[in-house]
């Protein structure tokens, strides 16, 4: 699937892209340098900088703090068993409350002809927005997280690439939405994302985010417990033991004002535990 217009990025059949394996998708029992580097990584939180297989779309646009193995994942999402572990196993570790955020989301996005799917992952909120929105597009770095988008969502529209810098025509989304995307980007990227975000969608669009809880990292056990129970005590260890190096800084962020500083105006938020949704409009 292509566009045929030439101020719009092109798409590709991602369902169907042959990718190549990364160094995870070959372990076998002859080969223990690799068993022993992914039970490092996987177990007990030993990280290295991803390798990347040759050949592999889009490797050289890719920025660098993408290259880190993020939650302790071996190689990150840059492997086909990893990947494919990872995005079944996401909604399961949060206890099924994503797909909950995942609905707030495409309920306040509901009815836009034109969304943009944000960091898409596997495409658990391509699939949540395309049942309120005739044309979903998605974007995010990663082939092998895109081919499993694609493969969920028949008619996504899927470019590679980051939200810092899009190729897409100016005000061209009529809805942005994004889950556990912004956290994950260093601060000064994800300042020029929001500034993206500004310039490809149309004055008045609606951008929902979920993120974190703020909840998770700013209270204590004993509070998490008295607010939230044995899931307060889950989460919080979750947020500790989980590699995301941006997260804090993100936490920090006086999210009104960074907002208001990029042309959007924060008209909800909303922290229900483990996530936080926020909901803005894009000023003219």
């Amino acid at each position: 699937m292509t566009s045929s217009n030439p101020e719009i990025p092109l798409t590709r059949d991602w369902a169907e892209i042959e990718l190549p394996d990364a160094w995870p998708d070959q372990i076998g029992w002859r080969q223990p340098r690799h068993l022993w580097r992914f039970a490092m990584g996987l177990f007990f939180g030993r990280r290295r900088v991803v390798e990347l297989p040759p050949e592999l779309p889009g490797a050289e646009r890719l920025p660098r703090y993408l290259l880190q193995e993020f939650h302790h994942l071996p190689n990150g999402n840059y492997s086909k068993s990893v990947s494919r572990g990872y995005v079944s196993s996401f909604d399961r570790v949060m206890l099924g409350s994503m797909h909950q955020g995942r609905q707030q989301i495409a309920a306040r996005l509901a009815g836009a002809a034109r969304v943009l799917d944000v960091g898409c992952g596997g495409g658990q909120l391509a699939q949540a927005l395309s049942a309120g929105s005739p044309e979903v597009w998605a974007v995010e770095p990663s082939p092998y997280l895109l081919q499993h988008a694609a493969r969920r969502v028949p008619g996504l529209r899927c470019v590679q690439g980051v939200i810092e810098k899009t190729e897409f025509p100016d005000q061209f989304f009529d809805a942005a939405g994004a889950c556990f995307v912004f956290h994950e980007i260093p601060p000064r990227h994800s300042d020029d994302a929001l500034t993206e975000l500004h310039r490809i969608l149309k004055p008045g669009a609606l951008l929902c985010l979920v993120e974190p809880s703020a909840q998770q990292l700013r209270q204590s056990f004993l509070q998490m417990a008295r607010t939230h129970g044995w899931r307060g005590l889950y989460f919080r260890l979750l947020a500790l033991r989980m590699f995301e190096p941006f997260v804090a800084a993100w936490q920090a962020r006086d999210h009104a004002a960074w907002f208001a500083a990029h042309g959007f105006e924060l008209i909800e938020s909303v922290d229900p535990m483990p996530y936080q949704l926020f909901l803005a409009r894009r000023r003219p």
